[in-house]
């Protein structure tokens, strides 16, 4: 089966009112999306941050009469840019596992999709299928991350990985040798998609502990822990500075992630009275910051 959609080019100012007519004329879908490769970082919450310029899309069935539809949005801003395509069904989900290839970070470690064959099976090798939670290695701070971990020695080490989304990053160090692993999020889904990648790469149910923020004990962790991992944003990074390195045992490490290079010397001198940071691994425009505490 074939579809239509209908594509305008339009400001953030008019993107309200362009989604609202489209629906209205019968589009069974709306998406936005970033007309000129512009990041937004760091909403404030409860926002819905919009690019300022936009690109939307409105879904309609193959037999929607589609001269109607220009002419109900004829008298609108943008509405001279808008386009009428063709767009053919196919097996998206098969469509889109083919360009998700097993990923190499460092010497030893592998990503790998449950569908490919791990290209070095004596390599640590992490099953991920992609899903809702973040991290799958795409992402430059996810991929610096395990990169760093790589270079460790974690032999029996206890480890926390604060804002684990899929685990990927926690459960590397298991399978790098750690012990022990503390992962930690405030969503639910990432705590579910968390056990599951466990289970699928064979974690020992006995290493692992899953919750939600304060629904652990604390007493267990708090200046025991030989690694911390934290791959998140800026802005909590700073707020959980406290929590984060009262983790650590002496001489424990810190890995911090999901901040942008202009973030890092605010973010440094934030911790400079706990432990000293400097920058691990730098990728395009992303920063990976480690420390000991001494």
């Amino acid at each position: 089966m074939s579809w239509l959609q209908l594509r305008m080019d339009c400001g953030k100012a008019n993107a309200a009112a362009l989604e609202e007519a489209l629906l209205a004329a019968g589009a069974l879908s709306v998406t936005l999306e970033d007309r000129e490769d512009e990041p937004l970082l760091e909403p404030a919450v409860g926002a819905t941050p919009l690019w300022q310029a936009i690109r939307i899309t409105g879904l309609f069935m193959a037999d929607a009469d589609m001269d109607a539809v220009l002419a109900t949005l004829s008298d609108l801003d943008d509405a001279s840019t808008a386009r009428v395509e063709i767009l053919e069904d196919k097996d998206w989900e098969r469509e889109w596992m083919q360009h998700y290839e097993p990923m190499r970070f460092g010497e030893r470690v592998w990503i790998c999709p449950s569908w490919k064959e791990p290209p070095e099976p004596d390599a640590i090798n992490l099953l991920l299928d992609p899903g809702l939670a973040f991290g799958t290695g795409t992402h430059p701070t996810t991929a610096m991350c395990l990169t760093a971990l790589d270079g460790m020695s974690l032999e029996g080490k206890r480890v926390v990985d604060f804002g684990c989304g899929s685990g990927i990053l926690g459960i590397a160090t298991l399978r790098l040798g750690a012990a022990e692993l503390l992962a930690v999020d405030n969503d639910p889904q990432a705590l579910v998609a968390t056990a599951d990648n466990a289970n699928r790469n064979g974690v020992n149910p006995d290493q692992l502990e899953i919750a939600l923020p304060g629904n652990f004990a604390s007493d267990d962790w708090q200046a025991s822990t030989d690694l911390v991992l934290a791959n998140i944003l800026a802005g909590p990074l700073a707020d959980l500075s406290d929590e984060l390195c009262d983790f650590l045992a002496p001489g424990g490490q810190l890995v911090l992630a999901g901040l942008l290079d202009t973030q890092a010397d605010a973010l440094i001198k934030h911790y400079a009275s706990r432990l000293q940071l400097s920058v691990l691994h730098q990728q395009s425009e992303w920063v990976c910051l480690g420390g000991e505490l001494t």
